[in-house]
């Protein structure tokens, strides 16, 4: 989170699902971003979650009426963060930080959510919805980041607040910690 460097020539970065899965630990069905794109690295950025009938946690959430869980809309926006500072991390390494031919441990330095605040939900999000997420990260305080987040469906607001997020230590491992 610290250390953000600008995008040469201002050029924004996109990253699939297998890219996102190199930058963070989490995995299915716990990993909530499909897409990210227009992400300045250490800064901000939009994703993609397309929400369909065959998620987990439908089975078990009003399971006569599916709804996504207000916790995982705010854990998807959560991911999304740290794929924006994730990117950071890589940029650096991709520019000489790195020994030659490694890949950084992106995975292992990201961190957890510290807080949640002013967090309002303004529409309910079903299967077939597509969750278009952003992140605005802030100026870090050591290794503690503020974020202003937001989600929404068809461009109607979903739901909208602040994250504080940490930064783990490099070689962080499986984030047993």
């Amino acid at each position: 989170m610290s250390g953000a460097l600008d995008v040469p020539d201002g050029r924004k970065l996109t990253f699939d699902a297998n890219q996102i899965r190199q930058l963070l630990p989490h995995r299915w069905p716990m990993l909530f971003v499909d897409r990210a794109y227009d992400v300045i690295p250490g800064k901000s950025g939009y994703g993609i979650k397309n929400v369909t009938v065959s998620e987990p946690f439908f089975a078990g959430h009003y399971p006569d009426q599916s709804i996504m869980p207000g916790v995982l809309i705010v854990e998807a926006m959560a991911q999304l963060t740290a794929v924006v500072y994730a990117s950071a991390w890589k940029q650096q390494a991709d520019q000489g930080d790195e020994a030659e031919g490694q890949e950084p441990d992106t995975a292992g330095r990201v961190g957890y959510l510290g807080a949640i605040r002013q967090m309002k939900f303004s529409r309910l999000v079903v299967p077939g919805d597509q969750l278009v997420l952003r992140a605005d990260l802030g100026n870090a305080f050591g290794t503690l980041t503020p974020v202003t987040v937001q989600a929404s469906v068809g461009g109607e607001l979903v739901a909208k607040g602040s994250l504080t997020v940490t930064e783990r230590s490099s070689g962080g491992g499986n984030g047993l910690q």
